[in-house]
This record gives C-alpha cells, structure tokens and sequence, in this order.
C-alpha cells in the first residue's frame, strides 16, 4: 500500500497495523522510506518471468454488488476449478497479476478491488459482512462456481482478514480458504484506545483532508511505501503496483503541472476508508464469527514479517488450532514483492494436495 500524509503517535507502531503512518525524513532507512525514490520516475530493471506473467493480460471488468461496480481482472476459462484473490489494505487487484497467470492454465482464475481500493466504488460505510457479499457476488459473475466446485479465496494481509471471515460466516460458498501473511490487529480495548488517538493526530486524509496531489508521477512514486515499513524486495515489483495505484486528479487551487494539464497524480483508495469501516464483531472473537472455523484453510507467512512477530508477543488470533502454516524465508509481509515465485510455488503444492 502508499502511505502519503497520515500520521500515528509512535506507541502505535508498536504492534502490526497496516494503515497509512507518516515518517519523517530519516527515520525509516531509504529503502523502507522512499524504495523507489532513486529510479526518478524510470521502470527498474525486471526479469523475464516477471515481464512474460505481465504480458498474460486479464479481462478487465466491473461487477456490480450492493450497488457499487466492483473491478475485477480474470484469467483462464470458465468451466475450470475457480480461484479468486484478494489484495490487502488500500491496494488492488493489480497487487496479483504478476501472479494470477501462473495459475491460468489448470484454473478460472479472478482478483478483486474492494470497494474503497483500486478502480472499485467508494462507500459511506464499509464492512467486513459487505465484502463478503461482494466476494460471493464477483464469484459467481465471472464463472468461479462452474468447475464443478466451489472455488478458493486467496487473501493477503486486510484481504485475508475478509477471507477469513467469508470463510467463518460462509464455509457453503468456498472450497477452502488461503490466508497470506494475515494478521488480525489489537484486542478491542486497545483499538478503542488506538482509534481515539487517531482522531487527534494531524494529517490524516479524511474528506475534509483529501489524499494529496502530486505534480508529476515521479513524485507520486517517490512517496510511495508499504505498510508495514519494510524494503521493497523487488523494486520492479513495487513500482509496478505503485502506478496502478495513482489514478489522474486536478491539481489544488487551479495549479498547472510541468505538463500544462492542471492534472496530476494521487492515490486510487478511499482515504477515509478506516474512518468509515465497521469492524464490530468482525473477527476479533465478536458474536460474528464462530468459534469452530469448517472451511479448510492454511496460513503462509513471510519469515520476517511483523505480523509473526504481534502474534508471538501475545496478539490474539481467531486462526483454528492446528491450522497449517507454511513459512517463507527472507520475506517480509508483502510476500508476492519479496518471494513472489517462492509464493507461487507454496500455493501450487497446496492446490495439488490440499485440501483432501
């Protein structure tokens, strides 16, 4: 995800949380920072996997569910196995189309916007029962039902948080449930607490304070950084979800850019998303979700990520007991940057033996 102007007070950086923070220059390192900041606007150098995965272009398409258009890319046909992928907070169904195609020839493969995120809708309100709804809805628009059985929801971070909790509410609509590095934020009473020191933080996007608008792209990319800070593994990985996540908007106050247009660059998300999000009974063990989980489902996570380290120190975790767990090496949270084949890999050995 981008962070631009949002801020947190410093004690709550303590534990994982995936929402925009605001760093001063030189407190985080460069690479965590500003990891695109020394290409000024150029495409870093990538592989040929990596630009040959690009090349397998999805259908873009928009579903509609509760009143929003939903973006949604799709791979492979109908009528095979289906899978649908879902991104993390404040990013977008791009975040897997380096991925997704390696998928394409056994299975009918989809990634989702949530609303709020990349080219999807904006709410007033959001919640995790809505995107489950949406979920089912994208499902069943693009074909995932018509191979014979129910698909497969693959969530990261936020978007394996509403993987989990589809799974827990609806076990009839999956197959099973992949969670990728997936963490599940502080007890209640800490994010009452966390949530009331926000509101009194400076710079925080809301609809009085709307994301900021940058000149150029290369500015925009400058800016650009994942939440939790970590360095960016792959820097063409990174820059190619950073553009698909900046969309055109004018300038402030009838400004022009080096273009002349009075056009220029901000973030696709809904700033105030996390202001408007319902979280009640969600997944912290509300009434929502029940205690016994039937849907199959496995965790994989990066060996360096924060969210390993929140649940070591105690963070509670609604995860049933004895639920698999695959570890990737020398990968953070954002595992599809830093081990993006690595992850492939884990999850085509989990389709060809798992669940049973």
């Amino acid at each position: 995800m981008a962070d631009e102007v949002a801020e947190q007070p410093k004690a709550a950086r303590e534990t994982y949380d995936d929402r925009p923070i605001h760093a001063e220059p030189g407190e985080l390192p460069p690479e965590v920072q500003a990891p695109l900041a020394a290409y000024h606007g150029a495409e870093p150098p990538a592989p040929q996997w990596f630009k040959d995965a690009i090349a397998d272009q999805p259908e873009r398409t928009f579903v509609e569910s509760l009143g929003s258009k939903l973006e949604v890319l799709t791979w492979g046909e109908i009528g095979k196995p289906g899978l649908l992928f879902v991104h993390g907070n404040s990013a977008h169904a791009d975040w897997w189309s380096f991925i997704a195609p390696f998928f394409a020839a056994d299975y009918r493969v989809a990634s989702m916007s949530l609303a709020g995120m990349g080219a999807s809708d904006w709410r007033e309100r959001y919640a995790f029962s809505d995107f489950a709804e949406d979920a089912e809805a994208v499902a069943r628009a693009v074909g995932l039902y018509e191979g014979g059985r129910k698909p497969i929801y693959i969530g990261h971070s936020f978007g394996g948080g509403q993987v989990f909790f589809a799974a827990a509410q609806h076990p009839e609509r999956m197959h099973a449930a992949i969670m990728v590095d997936t963490g599940f934020g502080p007890p209640p009473e800490e994010l009452a607490k966390r949530q009331a020191q926000m509101e009194a933080v400076r710079n925080i996007p809301t609809v009085d304070r709307p994301s900021r608008v940058y000149p150029t792209i290369e500015a925009a990319l400058a800016r650009f950084r994942l939440m939790p800070p970590q360095p960016a593994g792959n820097p063409f990985i990174a820059d190619f979800i950073a553009r698909r996540s900046l969309k055109r908007a004018p300038l402030p106050n009838n400004e022009k850019g080096p273009d002349g247009s009075g056009e220029g660059w901000t973030w696709r998300f809904d700033p105030n998303m996390w202001g408007k999000l319902d979280r009640e009974g969600s997944m912290m063990g509300g009434s929502a979700v029940p205690t016994e989980v039937k849907t199959p489902m496995v965790h994989i996570y990066g060996a360096q990520s924060r969210i390993v380290e929140h649940r070591k120190a105690g963070a509670p975790s609604p995860f049933p007991a004895g639920m698999i767990e695959i570890e990737i090496p020398a990968s953070h949270h954002h595992i599809m940057i830093d081990q993006p084949l690595a992850l492939v890999a884990a999850i085509r050995a989990l389709l060809a033996a798992w669940p049973p």
